[in-house]
């Protein structure tokens, strides 16, 4: 009889893990518009901790820096070697607070999911996730990525830019005008996958054993949630940089 009511238990529970759904959003009805609140919320929550970690960190500079003033000039100093390398040491310059804002956002936003089990706060309706959890929020990213690299070819160029698309040889027209939506498509799909999967996971075994297992995945979540900022800061600079020097 135990065996028979574990195992009933046991089917609820798993019954309970099912209800974690993809795609349910939270969203607000304003005048005439539908806004993804989901996104919103979680959008501030990502600006708020940068914001408040970088206002803590430097409001009061030191010469040698200490302490969170000395992690601030580390991540810049980092961002600012990628930049350099991807894009070119006479030109890195004015892209650098671009890369470094992408990539401390998706790198927060991905952090947060990957340390807390959104999916699993019970809302009236819809639920909530990491900003990067939403393919609405990737795409963003990945068209601001386009109009960067647009814009860093153009400014360089003027409209000889566009010659690009027509050589080494006319007839790859096509292919080249068809590679400027597959940029955009694989950076967002590549994000999105990764991070919804994460949080995924996390929301699976946060309901299974919410003390032990999950500590491991949440850890290794961290690894990969900054990998996948890295890959995406990277491949910006570089489209950036490729732009500019005119050749793939």
């Amino acid at each position: 009889m135990d065996i028979v009511q574990s195992s009933i238990g046991t089917l609820n529970h798993f019954y309970e893990i099912s209800g974690v759904e993809v795609g349910q959003h939270l969203y607000w009805q304003i005048g005439g518009f539908q806004v993804h609140a989901q996104v919103l919320i979680t959008s501030w929550v990502v600006i708020a901790v940068l914001l408040g970690s970088s206002t803590i960190a430097v409001r009061d500079p030191q010469a040698i820096p200490t302490g969170g003033q000395n992690f601030v000039e580390y991540v810049l100093g980092f961002v600012r070697d990628l930049a350099r390398t991807q894009i070119g040491e006479e030109e890195y310059g004015p892209w650098v607070p671009f890369i470094g804002t992408m990539f401390l956002f998706i790198l927060v936003s991905n952090w947060l999911g990957a340390l807390l089990p959104w999916k699993i706060i019970q809302l009236p309706h819809g639920e909530l996730a990491a900003p990067t959890n939403d393919i609405n929020t990737t795409v963003a990213l990945a068209l601001l990525t386009s109009v960067a690299y647009f814009y860093a070819g153009l400014a360089k160029k003027g409209l000889g830019y566009f010659s690009k698309y027509i050589q080494p040889t006319p007839v790859l027209l096509p292919i080249n005008i068809l590679e400027d939506f597959t940029k955009p498509l694989s950076l967002s799909f590549r994000l999105f996958g990764n991070i919804l999967a994460d949080e995924l996971v996390v929301a699976v075994l946060v309901s299974l054993v919410p003390l032990v297992v999950p500590i491991p995945v949440m850890l290794l979540g961290l690894f990969t949630s900054a990998i996948q900022a890295l890959i995406f800061a990277t491949l910006t600079a570089a489209y950036i940089g490729e732009s500019m020097e005119g050749h793939h």
